[in-house]
């Protein structure tokens, strides 16, 4: 799942410039992570009404990234819309940009994106996707040194970590630590003599991909 953590109130806020404002959520990934579901649209409303700022309405779309979805549901709200010279969108960077492309409105991010992560518990999110564009989890036993390194180590670790620790972050696993693990467990240290070649990022920066 997507990622997101909450922008600050008074960043928010400065965005808004006191005008009238329209709040979406999403029903998916912004839900699960707090940060745009039902309960955190209200939240938000209360929040900005006690600031003074006109909230004209709000929607959780399901999801804020389905460009058709988008357009059907938006459309029951128009009268609304109108009245908006903002809409606040609690949802991550897609949903953003796809509200962006349905409206004719200025619209504001009200959250931040992070990542592509696991549910560990209540609020707790692991990242374990960057998203690359060429999955090659296979040569690393399922672990993505990718996105769990900090360093994005592809050849084995940096040398840093202790005790199966980052360096960079104290309570984070080493990836490698774990490929090793693995790799060890099933009798097959022998692949760590493999080299990876260097990732081809331009799969990240296709902007448009027919599946």
């Amino acid at each position: 799942m997507i990622i997101t953590k909450p922008k600050e109130l008074n960043d928010l806020l400065n965005r808004l410039n006191s005008k009238p404002v329209f709040i979406v959520g999403c029903s998916e990934c912004a839900t699960v992570c707090h940060t745009g579901g039902e309960e955190e649209v209200l939240a938000m409303k209360d929040a900005l009404e006690n600031k003074g700022i006109t909230v004209v309405g709000w929607v959780v779309l399901d999801p804020a990234c389905n460009l058709n979805n988008d357009k059907r549901l938006l459309k029951s709200h128009i009268k609304e819309l109108d009245r908006a010279d903002k809409v606040l969108v609690l949802a991550c960077g897609t949903g953003v940009q796809t509200v962006a492309e349905v409206l004719e409105k200025d619209v504001v991010a009200g959250t931040d994106t992070l990542f592509l992560g696991e549910i560990k518990r209540m609020n707790e999110f692991e990242k374990r996707c960057a998203a690359c564009g060429s999955c090659e989890l296979d040569f690393f036993e399922g672990f993505c040194p990718v996105s769990r390194c900090p360093k994005g180590m592809l050849n084995g670790p940096c040398g840093g970590s202790v005790n199966g620790k980052c360096e960079v972050d104290k309570d984070m696993d080493c990836v490698w630590n774990k490929i090793f693990d693995h790799l060890k467990k099933k009798g097959r240290l022998n692949k760590l003599r493999d080299i990876i070649e260097p990732k081809d990022w331009s799969n990240t920066i296709c902007m448009n991909r027919r599946l």
